[in-house]
């Protein structure tokens, strides 16, 4: 008959096995996820800028954007220090040093300030449900999924950071309306 010792280290074992097994599963499952949260993020920006492309352009607003932003033959590109607000359903920006969140158009700068004030309370990140009743929406899915459409696109472009998912923060270095980090 067996000792009670060794049929407990043979639970033990066949335990160990079972979670080693699990792990590597958990492991795989997280690497496919990643894959599939990046080729999401693509469609996503792809089907943005697809939406920009057919929706309707002011031809006078881009003759005036070209004027402003491309240098007349000859001269040499200057940066400028005065940003024009973005259009709204206008591209976000890649965030840089120097950049104010007024080139975003207002949804974006009311997101990017709701992030700066819990940042300047030193409160943690938001999720797009508190987002919402930060501004008074109804907590509802489409509401949300509005909100978190716009939170990612504002972390694929380096405002925000979400460190955890779901859960959005102020990216390092970038601050919310008005204010130098």
């Amino acid at each position: 008959m067996p000792s009670v010792v060794g049929l407990l280290e043979q639970r033990e074992l066949a335990a160990r096995h079972r979670v080693d097994e699990l792990r590597e599963e958990a492991d795989r499952v997280q690497a496919e996820l990643a894959v599939a949260e990046r080729n999401w993020k693509k469609w996503v920006i792809a089907r943005s800028r697809v939406g920009e492309v057919l929706g309707p352009v002011d031809e006078t607003e881009e003759h005036a954007w070209t004027e402003r932003t491309m240098p007349a033959e000859g001269q040499a590109e200057e940066p400028s220090s005065v940003l024009m607000a973005a259009k709204p359903k206008s591209q976000v920006p890649v965030w840089r040093e120097g950049l104010d969140a007024s080139v975003l158009s207002v949804d974006y700068q009311r997101i990017l300030q709701a992030l700066a004030d819990r940042h300047h309370l030193h409160q943690g990140p938001l999720t797009c449900q508190e987002v919402a009743v930060v501004f008074g929406l109804d907590a509802v899915p489409a509401k949300v999924e509005a909100l978190r459409s716009k939170a990612k696109h504002l972390v694929a472009w380096g405002w925000l950071a979400e460190r955890q998912p779901g859960r959005f923060t102020l990216a390092q270095g970038a601050t919310g309306q008005g204010g130098g980090s």
